[in-house]
């Protein structure tokens, strides 16, 4: 990631595209423009340059939200170093997404997400992705300005140390490319609008899950409006959730997020052998995040424990890689690589109680799980 200007980077980029921009500000729905000087030029649509010009906004002046984008909490919220974050869809009018593959949704073309951070009490980026063929999603990164009144599309290498987050360490708004790095593996997923993230039974106990509201989205209110095809109404009575003790379910259900849109079968890091990504369709004792984990000697070896370094070494966090690497901000050993310049201390702390204790559900997974 380039690191360059701050704030200031950001009012000179607003400046710039603001006269371009002033007479596109009264409409809210997306425009199409036809790519220049863009890596997506053949696809056609590109995102606007403000904002308000995506369709998030019914009254672009005083930000009011149009009440077609319904707001959404995922069980397992992304790790983004203790940003509050505020989430949308939008469902093209009609409408329905196809659920027959639970794991994989294909969510109709048209389809509009947002995602805005905020970090001490300021928004400082909302996020794009936007749905134009079945092949292909618009990546986009806004950058707000000083009055708090709109947000400028960012370039696509992002921008570098726009917002302090603690301790002279500061949020970047990333580039396309890593966007596309976490959400497109042999297709785009959005990672937290899944059967698992919009489960009616949520993990109490899941690290910076927000509470739900009546008006959020979950599996529940999608098959209420009858937008799940088919009907599925076994995701209602039965709804998902991550098998095990508390522990078991909040650490997994961390990791899946944080860790599984990468580790996965299907990403371009398959041949690492690690799965963390939960599937709700594989479930029982051994499943892969702890097959592939627990007892394996891993490909990154803790430095101060050659020998007994392992992935996840039940009740040696010390010597379990794991843990070592979430807690590391280093760029060569920290996990996530990207996204992230401060660990997350309470993700470390419930990831290393969970390898310390519950000696008894260890014993027994090692023995179902480990060959």
């Amino acid at each position: 990631m380039k690191y360059f200007a701050t704030t200031i980077a950001v009012g000179m980029f607003a400046a710039i595209v603001s006269a371009a921009a002033a007479s596109e500000m009264a409409g809210t729905a997306p425009v199409l423009r036809q790519a220049q000087d863009r890596p997506e030029r053949s696809r056609g649509a590109v995102a606007p340059r403000l904002l308000s010009q995506t369709g998030l906004y019914a009254d672009a002046a005083r930000l009011k939200l149009d009440p077609r984008n319904r707001t959404f909490s995922p069980q397992y919220p992304l790790w983004s170093d203790g940003a509050t974050k505020r989430r949308w869809v939008r469902l093209p009018e009609g409408s329905l997404i196809d659920v027959s593959d639970l794991a994989n949704w294909e969510l109709p073309v048209g389809t509009r997400f947002w995602k805005e951070f905020s970090f001490n009490g300021r928004k400082v980026e909302t996020r794009f992705l936007w749905q134009v063929k079945r092949d292909h999603w618009v990546f986009a990164s806004y950058a707000w300005n000083e009055a708090q009144t709109d947000a400028v599309l960012a370039s696509e290498g992002g921008l570098s140390n726009i917002a302090e987050v603690e301790n002279g360490k500061r949020h970047s708004i990333p580039s396309v490319s890593e966007c596309r790095s976490c959400h497109d593996s042999k297709r785009t997923e959005i990672l937290g609008f899944t059967a698992l993230q919009l489960s009616d039974d949520r993990d109490p106990n899941a690290l910076h899950a927000e509470p739900l509201t009546s008006e959020m989205v979950t599996l529940k209110t999608l098959g209420d409006a009858n937008l799940l095809t088919p009907a599925r109404p076994e995701l209602v009575s039965n709804p998902p959730r991550i098998e095990g003790s508390p522990a078991t379910r909040s650490a997994l259900g961390y990791l899946s997020t944080n860790c599984g849109n990468c580790h996965n079968t299907t990403s371009s890091i398959a041949s690492l052998g690690l799965d963390l990504k939960h599937d709700i369709a594989r479930g029982g004792e051994c499943r892969p995040a702890l097959a592939t984990t627990v007892g394996q000697r891993g490909h990154w070896v803790v430095p101060e424990a050659p020998d007994a370094s392992r992935i996840i070494n039940p009740g040696h966090p010390e010597s379990s890689a794991l843990v070592r690497r979430m807690k590391s901000r280093h760029a060569l050993s920290q996990m996530p690589p990207i996204g992230t310049v401060v660990a997350d201390r309470q993700a470390v702390d419930l990831i290393t109680s969970w390898v310390v204790n519950n000696p008894e559900e260890w014993k027994q997974l090692i023995a179902r799980c480990v060959g």
